[in-house]
């Protein structure tokens, strides 16, 4: 998908900017380290500012592409998932962000999962620090 590859390059080169034309206005990110998701587009691209900052060395290493239920509407949507690694305060995390899109292309739907357990406890800290210091929680 041609949104999902603008949005490795622009993670990768960590250009916030070039995110903001991908989400939808009512994006929903969902957490590994919070219940309840992240809601609309200024809230989610204010939560990429800390993660761009928080993850070290971080990259894409692999792709699936095939469509599966939102959790919003459990309507079957166009998806991407894109496996990384990256480090948080030296931890080592493995993981996947699943990107469900809607019908003009754009990312209305962002899941994360990571692990091991010692790296979700480290990203999570890190993030709400950054979410606190940018004044967004």
């Amino acid at each position: 998908m041609e949104t999902a590859e603008r949005f490795r390059a622009a993670v990768e080169k960590r250009d916030l900017a070039a995110l903001e034309d991908l989400f939808t206005e009512d994006v929903r990110f969902y957490s590994p380290v919070k219940f309840t998701p992240f809601e609309g587009r200024p809230m989610v691209l204010g939560l990429f500012g800390v993660l761009l900052r928080v993850f070290e060395d971080f990259r894409y290493v692999g792709d699936f592409e095939g469509a599966a239920e939102t959790s919003v509407d459990g309507e079957r949507a166009p998806a991407e998932v894109l496996l990384f690694r990256a480090a948080v305060e030296g931890r080592e995390i493995h993981g996947i962000d699943l990107l469900h899109f809607d019908e003009e292309g754009r990312i209305k739907e962002f899941t994360v999962m990571v692990r091991p357990q010692s790296a979700v406890q480290a990203l999570g800290q890190a993030v709400l620090a950054g979410l606190v210091a940018d004044g967004l929680v």
